[in-house]
């Protein structure tokens, strides 16, 4: 093999020839040469007719796909724009293993061969051993050397040539894993690029994503004649006209209607964002209201989903005066916009409710990114000396110090970066490459699933909230994000003292000594826990540090009435976020009501709930309803 050939195609033709050569016993057994036949004798005559209209159904739904594409890329030409293609992103994984060792993959290719012809004889013996040679009886799946979620269908062990498949792709996926962990001579950064990088090819090469590989879809596709094909093509090509993968019914939810359905009006208003202020449903109201930032890479009703799931509604029946930022989606008019502008929005966002209800200060909440950019309006304020305009701020899985933030690091080296900015022609990041990146981070849940779900079973959309919230992308300005992962992922300026600076103010976040929540989730792939436990160590005002149970999302979004999860509190003062676990005390649920007591503590005034605290009563001239029209904008 030549030593200069790309280690990602080396081994994905190991793993070709590992699904070259199984396809062959597969397809062998299936014509019952050596063993029975997968598929039934005796079909009736009429079955051909069907075959040839499912058949037919495919041709015609994908000829009228590539006239769609034809007309599209015209249209786009036209006008001088670019011809989307949202796979673009998988680019990114090639320059994950740009720098890896020569011949790692080379030395291993007959290994992983010696090994898979050895465990096809012991699996064909396994398998005669255990079923008594009666072919068709699946063995018990605790039975065998490997299980794995996505082969526990019995149509995995009633056959041995499947079997044989799975089990001999999970030795080889482990292989392969295992491999780039024993390799000599990297640095801890590259070493994960790469772990990602073969986990990410491993899920894409699993056999239940291949239509011929897989017998729950074999099985499906001969009980349906097709049908099945027939509904995942017009899936597929719904998937590709819209330059995104499809989690959920994409009309199952309607904005202001069963998502951000809260009641409330839009007060305030400017070229980056919408300021929402929602009605009160109780007499009386905490004097200090909140002001959320959510992320501006999502749209805001994360927060605000449905009634049962709302974290906006449960928070105004607390008796919490709230008002939340609704970004907008970048487009060309906002080429120019940085980092220094999100910073200026959320201080005008707290000067405007601190001046419509006449009050010294506000609580806040910032999430995730925007709980990063509060740590710097936080610190610009302090600088100042306006710090007391902030009462209190709380930090949703928020990352300040990101030498040790997660998987995403995977996603900006050089060549990465210059390939983002090639992604961004007219100044914006289009919001469906960072979601493709996204569900990569998981994409055995958020992509392949889906795959084999949607595309090969052709089983309809359910309806989820979450998943809708998940697709509904946003587009970001390039130069903001090109330098958010410059300063702050790759080189972790933020927590170096007057690194940075926004609006002519140095930034220092030893400075900040406003009280502190901090929210971190157990599980989070995004905004790892022991890198969100590190703001503890930048502050240095009052922090309560809590630990969530579950992720980045459903770690937030976590309602009493959901009983669900738990959360973990301790000594926020701890050495080290392992420190903290060894002494915290877990508690089941929500960790919502735990929040409310520690914002009650930092003030509890409360006052009637009238005059602007309605927002659009009498004398009271606002915008528009909630959510506004920035939602709603692609």
């Amino acid at each position: 093999m030549a030593q200069d050939k790309d280690p990602l195609a080396v081994a994905g033709e190991s793993l070709k020839g590992f699904f070259d050569m199984q396809a062959e016993a597969l397809q062998e057994m299936m014509a019952g040469k050596g063993t029975e036949s997968l598929i039934a004798p005796g079909a009736e005559p009429g079955d051909m007719t069907e075959w040839a209209a499912t058949a037919a159904q495919l041709q015609q739904i994908w000829l009228d796909f590539a006239t769609h594409q034809t007309t599209a890329a015209a249209d786009k030409a036209a006008k001088g724009t670019n011809m989307l293609d949202p796979a673009q992103w998988l680019v990114m994984s090639q320059a994950m293993l740009g720098q890896m060792p020569k011949g790692m993959f080379e030395a291993s290719a007959k290994m992983a061969q010696d090994q898979m012809q050895l465990w096809s004889g012991v699996m064909q013996s396994f398998a005669t051993g255990v079923t008594g040679g009666k072919m068709g009886e699946a063995p018990d799946a605790a039975a065998l050397p490997k299980s794995d979620r996505r082969f526990a269908e019995p149509a995995w062990r009633e056959h041995p040539a499947f079997l044989l498949l799975h089990q001999t792709y999970l030795l080889l996926a482990d292989y392969f894993r295992t491999a780039v962990k024993g390799m000599d001579g990297l640095d801890k950064s590259k070493r994960q690029q790469l772990e990602f990088a073969v986990t990410a090819l491993a899920e894409a090469m699993s056999p239940d994503n291949f239509l011929g590989l897989n017998p729950v879809v074999l099985k499906r596709t001969m009980d349906t004649k097709g049908a099945n094909l027939v509904r995942g093509m017009q899936h597929l090509v719904g998937d590709l006209k819209r330059g995104q993968l499809t989690h959920t019914d994409p009309n199952a939810f309607r904005l202001g209607e069963n998502l951000a359905a809260s009641p409330g009006k839009v007060v305030h208003e400017t070229p980056l964002y919408q300021l929402i202020q929602y009605s009160p449903s109780t007499a009386e109201v905490l004097e200090v209201p909140l002001v959320i930032f959510p992320p501006w890479i999502n749209r805001f009703y994360i927060l605000d989903l449905t009634p049962k799931k709302s974290f906006i509604k449960w928070a105004v029946d607390q008796g919490i005066s709230v008002f939340v930022v609704s970004w907008k989606s970048a487009d060309e008019t906002m080429a120019d916009v940085v980092w220094d502008d999100y910073i200026r929005a959320q201080m005008e966002a707290i000067d405007h409710a601190r001046a419509r209800l006449d009050v010294p200060a506000v609580h806040t909440i910032g999430y995730c990114v925007a709980g990063t950019t509060l740590a710097a309006t936080l610190a610009v304020l302090h600088r100042r000396g306006e710090a007391d305009k902030v009462k209190s701020a709380t930090f949703f899985t928020a990352q300040v110090d990101f030498e040790r933030a997660g998987d995403l690091k995977n996603f900006i080296d050089d060549s990465q970066m210059e390939m983002i900015g090639q992604l961004s022609p007219q100044g914006y990041l289009d919001g469906r490459y960072l979601a493709a990146a996204f569900n990569a981070l998981r994409g055995r849940d958020l992509i392949w699933n889906y795959v084999v779900n949607n595309y090969l079973l052709g089983e309809d959309y359910p309806a989820f909230d979450l998943l809708h919230w998940n697709g509904d992308v946003t587009n970001l300005p390039s130069k903001w994000h090109n330098a958010y992962l410059r300063d702050l992922y790759r080189d972790n300026k933020l927590v170096v003292p007057d690194a940075l600076e926004a609006d002519g103010t140095p930034i220092d976040l030893t400075r900040v000594a406003t009280p502190s929540f901090v929210q971190a989730g157990r599980e989070d792939h995004i905004a790892p826990a022991e890198s969100v436990w590190r703001i503890t160590k930048h502050f240095t005002g009052p922090i309560e540090f809590l630990l969530a149970g579950s992720g980045h999302i459903a770690g937030v979004v976590n309602p009493p009435a959901a009983g669900k999860y738990q959360y973990w509190i301790g000594d926020s003062a701890a050495p080290s976020l392992k420190d903290f676990v060894a002494g915290a005390s877990e508690h089941p649920g929500s960790w919502w009501p735990h929040w409310l007591e520690w914002l009650h503590k930092q003030s509890d005034a409360r006052v009637p709930a009238e005059g602007k605290r309605v927002p659009g009563g009498k004398g009271d001239p606002v915008i528009e309803d909630a959510p506004g029209r920035y939602v709603k904008t692609r």
